[in-house]
C-alpha cells in the first residue's frame, strides 16, 4: 500500500529517490519527504543522496556492489577510548559481589587458599549476600539512569566532547576512591571501607552516565562520507560507496572494541583479586582508564566536533504531559484507554490549537508531534526490559555467590560467567 502513494514507484523501492532539492519547483511541489521504507525495502532518502557527478545512475544502482568507505583513524582512536572505559567499568564491577559479601581473610582480601576446598574466595567487607546484591544492583541501576542526565547536558549545554571529558574526570575520581578504600590499612576498618565504596560507586556512576550516551554519537560525527557516490578502485572495478555500509562497518568495529575491553577486564581482574588482592584489582582498571583523557585531549584538534543543538527530551515530555491532561482516572484501565486513544496526540497538534492558547514552548509543527508519537510508541518495547534484566543481572550478584560455593580449583568462577556477561 505504501508504494501506491508514490507516482511511478513500480520498480525496486530501494532505488526510489526524492526530487532534486535544488530545483526551483521542489519546495512548492514536494509536500512530504519520501518514506524511509517502501514495501519493506529502504529507499534513498535525501539525507544520503547527492546530486553531483559521482552520484550513481539507475544502471549503476542496480549493478554495482555497495561497499563501506575508508574508516578514518579518528574513529579507531575513539573506539580505543571506549575499550579502555569498558575495561575499567567491567573490570571493576566484576569484583563488587565478593568484595562486599565475603569476609577479609588476608590483609589484601586475596584468597588464602585459591585452589583449596576452603578459603578459596577473595573477600573484604563481610556484609553478606543480601547487602552485596543490593549494592551491586543499585550500581547497575545508577549507571543506566544517569545517562539520561548526561545526554541532556551534552545536547543542551556542553556538547559531546566536553561532557565526555568531564565525565571521564568524574569517573576517575570514583576509581581513585575505590583504590583507596581497598588499601589493606583501610580494609582493617570495614565501616570506613564501606563508606568509601558507596561514595566511590555514586561518583563512578555519574561519570559513566555522562560518558556512555555521548561516545557513540561522537563516533558517528567522525564519518566523513555522507552521500552515495561511485568510486573506481585500484583494480579498475567500480563500486558504490554507501554511507549505510560505512556506518555498519564502523559500529561492528566499535562493538568489537567494547567486547575486547569488557572481556579482558573481567577475566584479568577476577584473577588479580583472587591471587593478589583488591587494591591491585581496582588499581589496574584505574590505570587503564587514564588512557581515556590522554587520547581525547591529544586528538581534539583532529576530531569533528559539533556544538550543542538542544535536547528534544524536554519538549517531548512537556508535550506528553500536555496531551495527558484530563485523561487520568482512578481506574487504571480507563487511564490506559484514554492514553491510547487516537485523539491523544491529534488534539495537541499546533494546527488544532489557536495561537493565543498555545504554550510558549510549543514552537514546533504537526510533523514533529507525529515523530514524538512514533517515538513513544517505539518505547513501549522497553516495558518488557525489567523482566529480562532482573534475570540477566543475576550474573553480577546471586549467580556469582552461587558459583563461589563450588569447587573451582583456583579458577575464579566469575571468569567463566564473564564469557556470558561480555556485552
Amino acid at each position: 500500500m505504501a508504494s501506491e502513494a508514490w507516482a511511478g514507484a513500480n520498480h525496486d523501492p530501494s532505488l526510489l529517490i526524492p526530487g532534486d532539492p535544488n530545483h526551483p519547483e521542489h519546495k512548492r511541489n514536494s509536500i512530504t519527504e519520501l518514506p524511509a521504507v517502501v514495501d519493506g525495502k529502504p529507499t534513498l532518502r535525501s539525507d544520503i543522496v547527492g546530486y553531483g557527478d559521482d552520484f550513481p545512475t539507475d544502471e549503476e544502482l542496480h549493478q554495482l556492489p555497495r561497499v563501506a568507505d575508508h574508516i578514518n583513524w579518528r574513529i579507531y582512536a575513539i573506539a580505543f577510548v571506549e575499550l579502555c572505559e569498558r575495561f575499567s567499568y567491567y573490570g571493576t564491577q566484576v569484583l563488587f559481589q565478593n568484595f562486599i559479601q565475603r569476609n577479609l581473610l588476608t590483609p589484601t582480601g586475596a584468597a588464602p587458599n585459591p585452589g583449596g576446598e576452603t578459603g578459596n574466595n577473595p573477600g573484604a567487607l563481610g556484609q553478606g549476600q543480601r547487602t552485596a546484591t543490593g549494592l551491586s544492583t543499585f550500581f547497575s541501576f545508577w549507571c543506566y539512569f544517569t545517562p539520561l542526565f548526561g545526554a541532556w547536558v551534552a545536547d543542551t549545554y556542553l556538547g559531546r566532547y566536553n561532557t565526555i571529558l568531564i565525565s571521564i574526570g568524574t569517573a576517575l575520581v570514583g576509581h581513585v576512591i575505590l583504590v583507596g578504600g581497598a588499601a589493606p590499612s583501610v580494609l582493617k576498618n570495614p565501616d570506613s571501607a564501606m563508606a568509601a565504596f558507596i561514595i566511590a560507586i555514586i561518583i563512578f556512576g555519574l561519570g559513566t552516565g555522562g560518558f556512555k550516551p555521548n561516545i557513540s554519537p561522537l563516533i558517528a560525527e567522525q564519518i566523513v562520507g555522507e552521500k552515495l557516490r561511485v568510486e573506481t578502485r585500484k583494480n579498475g572495478k567500480k563500486v558504490i560507496v554507501d554511507p549505510a555500509q560505512t556506518s555498519a562497518r564502523i559500529y561492528n568495529w566499535f562493538y568489537l572494541f567494547i567486547n575486547i575491553g569488557a572481556l579482558i577486564g573481567q577475566l584479568t581482574m577476577a584473577y588479580t583479586a583472587l591471587y593478589v588482592g583488591y587494591w591491585l584489582a581496582f588499581l589496574l582498571p584505574t590505570i587503564m582508564f587514564i588512557f581515556c583523557p590522554l587520547v581525547m585531549v591529544l586528538g581534539k584538534k583532529y576530531y569533528k566536533l559539533r556544538p550543542p543543538q538542544g535536547s528534544v527530551l524536554g519538549p517531548a515530555m512537556k508535550l506528553w504531559f500536555f496531551a495527558a491532561k484530563g485523561r487520568w482516572s482512578i481506574n487504571p484501565f480507563k487511564t490506559v484507554k484514554n492514553m491510547r486513544d487516537m485523539s491523544f496526540w491529534e488534539n495537541v497538534k499546533p494546527s488544532r490549537i489557536p495561537v493565543e492558547q498555545r504554550p510558549k514552548w510549543m514552537t514546533f509543527d504537526d510533523h514533529w508531534v507525529d515523530e514524538v508519537r512514533r517515538g513513544f510508541k517505539a518505547c513501549t518495547v522497553f516495558l518488557w526490559y525489567p523482566l529480562y534484566w532482573v534475570t540477566y543481572n543475576q550474573i553480577n550478584n546471586n549467580l556469582t555467590s552461587q558459583a563461589d560455593t563450588m569447587r573451582h580449583q583456583g579458577v575464579p568462577p566469575r571468569s567463566w560467567l564473564s564469557w556470558i556477561h561480555s556485552p
